[in-house]
């Protein structure tokens, strides 16, 4: 597949978000270290070039990985983390947003993955509230440390429109991650933005949440009913509608097996005709 931008930056379309390599709940060491450092070098391996991370998945553990894994890391490969949120000792995410806090965190990103410099780095929202003074004290943290060069371009996570359309006047922005599934399309408006002005849409939790419910995506009948017709995986099939959705989309599935690895990446060879995606785009949450 083409590679699609991200900020400054072209990568594959489909990505690896490491947060599954820690334990249960991104909480605490992998059942098995050795497996999680394969998919990693698997990945990269077969060509992924965009990894997703965060200094509080674990805390600690997934960057440590990605350094035990591939440090010193291939040319081309795009760490991107992010910023604003913390664990406690009984593994409760808190909010640890502050601007000393933000730029601290990236300090510790830098210190954890061994780089000089990240190429990309999310200011994760913790807090419901349109964009307002406080935001504007983040986005300037994100400027200086932009300025100061410790990372190369600013991303935006948890967001709704209006922060994007405030965040803009200030800086440029290379990506948005929200949440965004064929069960979930709260922040469509703020795909279609993110289209309008080159800017990478990078959907989390692409699959949904669980096998029932409204936010559920896998079990589904339609994407069964399309999987089966089309010889793939419903997995396969909410992913490849995923990247239907625009043209700016970056997918980063994430997994700590290399079967869904391996299924993931084949994503890439699975077309979905209009058909197919016209009968998903109907799709509406809390529906069969």
């Amino acid at each position: 597949m083409d590679k699609r931008p991200l900020g400054p930056f072209s990568v594959s379309p489909i990505g690896f978000g490491a947060m599954r390599l820690t334990g249960p709940n991104v909480f605490g060491p992998p059942r098995d270290r050795s497996d999680a450092v394969a998919v990693l070098r698997e990945a990269v391996e077969r060509g992924v070039d965009h990894i997703d991370t965060a200094q509080y998945y674990g805390p600690d553990v997934v960057n440590e990985l990605i350094r035990e894994a591939l440090h010193p890391y291939p040319p081309g490969l795009v760490l991107v983390s992010k910023v604003g949120a913390g664990r406690d000792r009984d593994g409760g995410v808190s909010t640890d947003d502050e601007p000393h806090q933000l730029r601290r965190g990236i300090e510790e990103n830098l210190r954890t993955l061994d780089v000089d410099a990240l190429p990309v780095v999310n200011l994760r929202l913790m807090r419901d509230t349109g964009p307002d003074a406080f935001f504007d004290d983040q986005l300037d943290a994100m400027i200086s440390a932009r300025d100061d060069g410790l990372i190369t371009a600013i991303g935006l996570s948890n967001i709704t429109l209006a922060h994007l359309l405030h965040a803009v006047r200030f800086t440029e922005v290379a990506c948005v991650q929200n949440a965004y599934h064929l069960a979930n399309r709260l922040s469509q408006p703020v795909v279609e933005e993110c289209t309008r002005r080159g800017i990478a849409f990078v959907p989390f939790a692409p699959l949904g949440f669980g096998q029932s419910g409204p936010d559920s995506v896998l079990g589904r009948p339609q994407v069964v009913r399309e999987a089966a017709r089309l010889d793939v995986t419903p997995a396969q099939v909410a992913l490849a509608w995923t990247l239907t959705a625009s043209p700016n989309v970056l997918l980063i599935p994430g997994t700590s097996s290399l079967e869904h690895l391996r299924e993931n990446l084949a994503v890439a060879h699975v077309h979905l005709d209009a058909e197919a995606v016209s009968r998903l785009s109907a799709m509406k949450a809390g529906t069969s």
